[in-house]
């Protein structure tokens, strides 16, 4: 439908006890799987940020995100989301610029404040201060891109007359992510896109961006998808339920969709798949379903989908990955 619009793919390089592989040889099949992506079709790369996990969940998203961009020629890459509120902003901007800089201008930069107690303890910050931290530092990475001197004074951070160098040449967007109504009217306040989570909260972002008298030529939003696309979706739920059930809930467990503890934890896949996230579409369904996204939205600029279940065999990501470029790619564009 739309050549404006890039289809990427998602990632999260969780490697759970009982599906365990050697870390070394799930990086680098990964990092091959990521690149064949790329000559089948795929436009874009997101990458998604936690730490302490026992699954090993992506701890450094723009290092991996390095390295994709050492074996892609024209992959968008991205993150989403990168935990702002745990990090030094100004660093962060370093390093944004550093690989947007070796990419040719291929990352754009996808924050939220996060909701894990843990991180929050462990990098010395306050969960209660997340709104001033990713505030702050969203003001101060784009200060640092600006090549002026930062000379920022706030609650949470002090950068003073300094420059950040080298500066991006082809500044990376700054994108904000969040499920609740202030996390999504911040994004339309203070950041260039709104990241969709499974399509949540697009119509409260685009009534929010009025509200701030923000263009839709200046803003974009890039969505990530849960649909299982297979020939035969049903079955091919059926066949990787179990590490479906493991992502939604490790995710419940953390506080993703409620307090942790008073959100209960779902006791089948079916359960998880039919009042998760997740939708079973094939390539017609896909094609239908998109279409009508895109259409009723026109500034989503990227989809993804997840690439890789928790555990899941590679070739059973790699057979969904070549159905979506085979029957469901070509006939959007």
């Amino acid at each position: 439908m739309s050549k404006s619009v890039d289809f990427g793919l998602w990632y999260d390089f969780r490697n759970p006890a009982q599906w365990r592989e050697p870390f070394e040889k799930f990086y680098a099949d990964r990092l091959q799987q990521i690149a064949d992506a790329e000559n089948l079709g795929f436009d874009s790369c997101w990458l998604t940020e936690h730490h302490f996990c026992d699954d090993g969940y992506t701890p450094s998203p723009l290092v991996v995100a390095a390295a994709i961009g050492a074996r892609t020629k024209a992959m968008q890459l991205g993150t989403n989301l990168m935990l702002l509120p745990l990090h030094d902003p100004v660093r962060v901007a370093e390093d944004a610029a550093t690989l947007s800089l070796t990419t040719g201008g291929r990352f754009d930069l996808g924050v939220g404040i996060g909701y894990r107690q843990q991180e929050f303890d462990q990098f010395g910050r306050k969960l209660s201060h997340r709104p001033s931290l990713i505030e702050e530092g969203i003001e101060i990475v784009r200060r640092c891109w600006s090549g002026d001197p930062v000379n920022f004074t706030g609650k949470r951070f002090e950068v003073g007359d300094l420059c950040v160098t080298p500066t991006p040449e082809h500044t990376p967007s700054i994108l904000l992510g969040g499920m609740a109504v202030p996390a999504i009217e911040r994004a339309a306040r203070v950041a260039d896109g709104f990241l969709c989570t499974g399509g949540l909260g697009l119509d409260i972002y685009m009534e929010a961006l009025q509200k701030v008298e923000k263009p839709a030529s200046e803003s974009k939003v890039v969505l990530g998808c849960w649909a299982i696309i297979a020939e035969d979706p049903e079955q091919e739920a059926d066949r990787i339920g179990e590490h479906i059930l493991y992502q939604s809930n490790e995710y419940i467990r953390w506080g993703a969709f409620g307090p942790p503890g008073e959100t209960p934890l779902f006791d089948t896949p079916a359960n998880a798949i039919e009042n998760g996230l997740y939708e079973l579409w094939d390539a017609d369904m896909a094609v239908e379903k998109l279409n009508k996204l895109m259409a009723d939205y026109p500034l989503i600029s990227d989809i993804h989908f997840w690439a890789q279940f928790p555990g899941e065999p590679l070739e059973s990501g790699n057979r969904r990955m070549r159905y979506i470029a085979e029957k469901v790619l070509p006939r959007l564009r």
